[in-house]
């Protein structure tokens, strides 16, 4: 069982660690928890044990900024992406190890690559007033690259953060976005018939690493410098997307 493999618990803490971070403070690192799990398990297995603890975690955002979120956002994207975890899904379901593993590869290096780009001054296209079509759209992909690694911000980002919201509302709003589509993933994971035993476990036995970290990540949100963090996190993401894109390709 994965709670007694001394490899899988290494790797796990790790894991939910930079997931505790994310939450805390640290937004987007959480996207490497499943890649670096799925160096030791497969990658479905990996995104079903990381999908309970995210939902745990949501609970306390969702709470947090219950009264600032866009209502037209989530009324627009949240269907779309409904969409996405279902073709997604279907994927999961008839692909191989392997493919699955390529694609996982693929989303962590276009999503390590992307925020390496942004960090140094680059700029993604976007309209500066998106239509809502755009916006469903990313809500599709968004759907997509959720279910598969649990990295669904940047088709998020790339349609929400050109309006501009204030500051709470952005928060409020991305934390009920993701919070729904964690809800939204629960039955596609139960389908694959990944919520096994051994894999509740293991979600239970790294849970409270993963709330420990979260406070951590407040903590050390206000006292390192979090360029540097974050390169060193999006540089470790792209070494793991290409080592799982050569699994994947193998």
């Amino acid at each position: 069982m994965f709670g007694f493999d001394p490899l899988f618990l290494l790797v796990g803490c790790v894991a939910v660690i930079i997931l505790g971070l994310s939450k805390g403070g640290f937004v987007g690192v959480g996207a490497l928890a499943t890649p670096l799990l799925a160096l030791v398990i497969g990658p479905v297995e990996a995104a079903a044990i990381v999908l309970p603890i995210l939902v745990v975690q949501d609970m306390v955002s969702v709470w947090a900024f219950r009264h600032s979120w866009d209502r037209g956002i989530i009324a627009l994207m949240v269907p779309g992406a409904a969409i996405g975890i279902l073709i997604a899904w279907w994927f999961a379901a008839e692909l191989p190890e392997s493919a699955m593993r390529l694609m996982l590869g693929l989303i962590s290096v276009t999503f390590a690559a992307r925020s390496l780009w942004i960090q140094r001054g680059g700029r993604v296209p976007a309209p500066a007033d998106p239509p809502r079509g755009f916006g469903f759209v990313m809500g599709v992909a968004s759907g997509v690259t959720s279910q598969i690694a649990h990295a669904g911000q940047p088709p998020f980002q790339i349609y929400v953060l050109p309006k501009r919201l204030p500051r709470d509302t952005l928060v409020g709003t991305t934390a009920i976005y993701f919070a729904s589509l964690n809800w939204i993933k629960l039955p596609a994971y139960l389908a694959l018939g990944q919520f096994t035993p051994a894999h509740l476990t293991a979600s239970l036995v790294l849970l409270p690493l993963a709330v420990a970290a979260t406070f951590a990540g407040v903590w050390l949100v206000r006292r390192v410098d979090p360029a540097r963090f974050y390169t060193a996190i999006y540089v470790l993401m792209l070494l793991i997307g290409l080592k799982l894109t050569y699994d994947g390709l193998a």
